[in-house]
C-alpha cells in the first residue's frame, strides 16, 4: 500500500478521526501507515501494508476494550473494477472485519496485494477461528496464508483446478468443458477423499493403544446435512476431530455476480434455508443503503414480524431435532404440527411457505392480505401454551437434563474467540443481541427481553431458545396491535419493482418499472454491510457495487460457518454420544455453511 503523509499546513482532524478505533490506530502507527476510507455503512475501514498488518491485527486484539472477535475474513478481486477513486492499486484486497462487544462497534482492515505476490502472514495466532477463513480465501482466491498451519481446500474438492471467486473463472457450467466421469476419475476422486490422520498431525497409535478413526457423515441422521467428521476415538473417547464442509457448497457468492440486484434475492432465501425472509433482510437493508432508500414503517414493521414468524419455525425445529438426537420421540410430532400453524400464517401472507423471497428492495412484494390479524391473534394465543408443554415434557425431563447439562460445555472467552454468536454465545452469559445492541428495522420499538443462561452447556443453548420463540411470540403481538398504516414500498425510482397502482398513473413510475424488470436497477458505487440477528446467530451481506445492474462483490457471512469450527475444542475429550447431544444443540445448516 502506498503510504501518504501529512504535508506542512495541512491542518483539520484527519479523516475517520471521528471513529474512535481509527484514531487509536493513528496514534499508535501514524497516518502515513493507515489509510482512511469513508463508505456507506459508515464501518470504520482502513488499509494498512502487509507488513504492518500483523501488529495491527494483535494491537486491536489487545486494546482495554480489544476487537475480541474476528467477525469476518475475505477477499476481493479487483481487477475489473471501475470505481475505485481515492483506494490503494491492488489486483485482489483481503479484509478483515473485527468485532468489539464490549465497544458495541466494528472496524474493518483492508490490505491490498499484487496478482503476482498474493501472500500474507496468518491471523490464526491472534484469532484461532481465521483458520478456516483463511482456507476459504485461499480456496476461492488462491491468496496464501504464511504461517497457516494446514491451508488446503475447504469449499472445492481437492481434485478442483482453479480458485472460483476469481473474475477470470468461468461463473456458469456451461462454460466448462462437457464433464465426464470415467472409470480413472472417478477412482482419483474417491482417493481425494481417503482421510490421511498425519496430515492433521494426528497419530495413528500410542504407546498404549491404536487410535480407530470414524467417519461420521457425510450422510448420517444426526449430521443434519451433508457434513463429515472425521473422529480419532481411544474407545468411546474422542481424542480429536477434524471436520469437514462444502459437500453443500452451491457458489451463492459467485452467483452473484451474474444476477441482478432484485433478481438474486430468491437465492438469498436458500443460505439458511430454514430462516426464510430472515435471510433477505440483511440483503436488501444492504442495497438499500447503496441506492439511499428509506423504507416506511410500515414495512419495517411487517419485516419484523414475518422475521420472527420464522425465528419461531427454525427455532421449533431445532428443538424437535435436539430432543431426537438424545432419545426422545414424541416431542417432534407435536413441534411439526406447531411449524405448520405458523407456516399457514407465513403463507397466508406472503403466498409461499419455507421461501418465500417476499421482501424486496424498498420495500415487500405486496401489502398484507385481509384477514391477517385474526390468523396472527389466533397464532398468538396457541403458542405460549405449547412452549409451556415443551418445557415441562422434555426440557424438564430427567433423563434429557442428565444427557445435556455440562455437555460440551465452553465459556464467552472461546466463544468470542471462535465466532461464535446467537444462542450458543448468550448461553455463556454474555448478554448481546443485535436487536438490541443495534437496532435495525425498528427493533427499537419493541419491548422484549434477551434470553440469557451462564453455563454454556447443551443444555443451556435449548433454555435459550425456547426461551426466545417466547419473546418472538411477544413481538409479533406488539406488531400485530401497532401496525402503522401507510404504504408497503419507498417512494424511489430504485425501487423495485414500483407499485402497480403507480406504474399506470404515472410516465416515470413506467420508465423505472421497465428498467428495473428488464435489466435491474443500476446501484451507486459503494460498499455497505448490514448485519442482522437471525435464526442462528448473527448473518450479513457485504455488498460491493461498481455502478451496475449486479453486485461486484457479495460477501456471505453465516453463523453456522464458525460454529462448526469450533467444534473440535469443545469436545475433545468427550464421548461419542456427548458429540451427537452437542451437534444438535448448535443448530445449524449445511446451506448455511457452505454457501
Amino acid at each position: 500500500m502506498t503510504k501518504k503523509k501529512r504535508t506542512a499546513g495541512t491542518e483539520g482532524p484527519l479523516p475517520g478521526s471521528e471513529h474512535a478505533v481509527v484514531t487509536e490506530l493513528y496514534q499508535r502507527f501514524g497516518p502515513g501507515s493507515v489509510m482512511f476510507q469513508p463508505t456507506v455503512d459508515r464501518l470504520p475501514t482502513v488499509w494498512v501494508g502487509r507488513d504492518e498488518l500483523p501488529e495491527v491485527l494483535r494491537f486491536l486484539r489487545q486494546l482495554p476494550q480489544p476487537y475480541a472477535m474476528l467477525y469476518d475474513l475475505h477477499g476481493v478481486d479487483e481487477r475489473l473494477r471501475v470505481r475505485r477513486e481515492g483506494l490503494p492499486p491492488a489486483d485482489f484486497t483481503v479484509f478483515y472485519h473485527l468485532l468489539s462487544p464490549e465497544r458495541n462497534s466494528d472496524v474493518r482492515v483492508k490490505v491490498a496485494l499484487a496478482a503476482d505476490d498474493p501472500r500474507l502472514p496468518t491471523a490464526t495466532g491472534i484469532w484461532p477461528n481465521a483458520n478456516w477463513y483463511e482456507r476459504e480465501v485461499w480456496d476461492l482466491y488462491g491468496i496464501v496464508f504464511d504461517g497457516h498451519p494446514h491451508l488446503q481446500r475447504i469449499m472445492m474438492p481437492r481434485t478442483w483446478q482453479g480458485h472460483p471467486l476469481r473474475k477470470d473463472h468461468p461463473a456458469r457450467a456451461t462454460e466448462f468443458d462437457p464433464y465426464a466421469l470415467d472409470a480413472a476419475k472417478q477412482d482419483l476422486e474417491q482417493e481425494a477423499l481417503r482421510f490421511v490422520p498425519e496430515e492433521w498431525g494426528m497419530n495413528r497409535s500410542s504407546a498404549h493403544a491404536d487410535y480407530m478413526f470414524l467417519n461420521l457423515g457425510p450422510n448420517h441422521p444426526s449430521a443434519h446435512g451433508a457434513f463429515r467428521i472425521v473422529l480419532q476415538l481411544s474407545g468411546e473417547e474422542i481424542v480429536d476431530c477434524v471436520p469437514d464442509i462444502g459437500y453443500h457448497h452451491r457458489g451463492a457468492e459467485k452467483m452473484a455476480e451474474r444476477q441482478s440486484w432484485h433478481s438474486y434475492i430468491p437465492y438469498t432465501d436458500r443460505i439458511d434455508y430454514l430462516g426464510g425472509v430472515m435471510n433477505n433482510l440483511p440483503y436488501v437493508m444492504a442495497v438499500e443503503d447503496l441506492a439511499g432508500i428509506r423504507v416506511p414503517a410500515r414495512v419495517e414493521t411487517i419485516r419484523v414480524m414475518l422475521c420472527e414468524f420464522f425465528r419461531i419455525t427454525s427455532h421449533l425445529l431445532f428443538l424437535g431435532t435436539y430432543i431426537q438426537d438424545v432419545g426422545g420421540m414424541s416431542p417432534i410430532f407435536f413441534i411439526f404440527t406447531d411449524r405448520m400453524k405458523a407456516y399457514d400464517v407465513i403463507e397466508a401472507i406472503t403466498g409461499a411457505r419455507m421461501h418465500p423471497a417476499w421482501f424486496r428492495i424498498g420495500g415487500l412484494a405486496h401489502d398484507l392480505p385481509r384477514g391477517w390479524d385474526r390468523l396472527v391473534r389466533e397464532f398468538c394465543d396457541w403458542m405460549p401454551r405449547r412452549l409451556d408443554e415443551y418445557e415441562k415434557a422434555a426440557l424438564k425431563n430427567g433423563i434429557l437434563r442428565s444427557r445435556t447439562i455440562g455437555v460440551a460445555q465452553y465459556d464467552t472467552r472461546e466463544a468470542l474467540a471462535w465466532g461464535v454468536t446467537g444462542s450458543g454465545l448468550r448461553a455463556t452469559g454474555f448478554d448481546y443481541d443485535l436487536r438490541k445492541a443495534r437496532p435495525y428495522s425498528g427493533y427499537q420499538n419493541f419491548d422484549f427481553e434477551v434470553p440469557l443462561a451462564h453455563n454454556g452447556d447443551v443444555y443451556d443453548r435449548a433454555t435459550v431458545r425456547l426461551e426466545e420463540m417466547r419473546q418472538s411470540v411477544r413481538i409479533i403481538r406488539q406488531c400485530l396491535e401497532n401496525m402503522p398504516a401507510g404504504p408497503y414500498k419507498a417512494d424511489h425510482p430504485l425501487t423495485t419493482p414500483p407499485p402497480r397502482e403507480r406504474t399506470l398513473q404515472h410516465i416515470e413510475t413506467l420508465i423505472n418499472h421497465f428498467v428495473g424488470v428488464s435489466w435491474g436497477p443500476v446501484i451507486p458505487a459503494g460498499e455497505s454491510c448490514r448485519m442482522v440477528e437471525a435464526t442462528k446467530g448473527i448473518n450479513s451481506y457485504y455488498l460491493t457495487s461498481d455502478a451496475g445492474t449486479m453486485s461486484y462483490r457479495t460477501r456471505i457471512r453465516t453463523p453456522s460457518f464458525p460454529h462448526l469450527q469450533q467444534i473440535p475444542s469443545v469436545i475433545r475429550g468427550s464421548l461419542v454420544a456427548d458429540l451427537i447431544a452437542y451437534l444438535a444443540s448448535i443448530d445449524f445448516v449445511m446451506a448455511d455453511v457452505d454457501r
